[in-house]
């Protein structure tokens, strides 16, 4: 799915996401940030990264917050931290869980995860002064 040309066909555009790199599917997978953080870093989503605290919006599991402890990229998924059901011979699986679905309360923080979210921020406020 590169940004300089993206069909506008359907089976196009299906064949495009279900077909693209891990790098690729880094950014398909991106979670929008809290309301909090979203004022304090000026950005409104972030590809989610294990590390990361979010909070379930969606589903059966709406409402529970954990760590995220993998990003399945092969499946679009994520697990999180106590998000999980037993299986009928006793084992515990974690429930996969669609990064759109979860609201990332709390970054887990390093120097390039730092660069990102200060380009992202310069380029949303270079949009907002363009506009005003």
């Amino acid at each position: 799915m590169c940004a300089t040309a993206i069909a506008s066909s359907r089976s196009k555009s299906r064949k495009a996401h279900f077909s693209a790199p891990s790098s690729q599917r880094r950014i398909l997978m991106s979670a929008p940030l809290s309301k909090e953080l979203r004022q304090e870093k000026n950005v409104r989503a972030i590809p989610i990264r294990v590390g990361d605290i979010v909070t379930i919006t969606r589903g059966s599991q709406k409402g529970r917050e954990g760590k995220v402890t993998s990003s399945y990229r092969l499946k679009f998924a994520i697990h999180v931290e106590r998000v999980v059901r037993e299986k009928t011979n006793g084992q515990s699986i974690p429930i996969p869980i669609a990064p759109s679905k979860v609201v990332i309360t709390k970054l887990h923080m390093d120097k390039d995860r730092e660069e990102i979210l200060a380009r992202i921020a310069k380029g949303r406020e270079a949009v907002q002064s363009k506009s005003a």
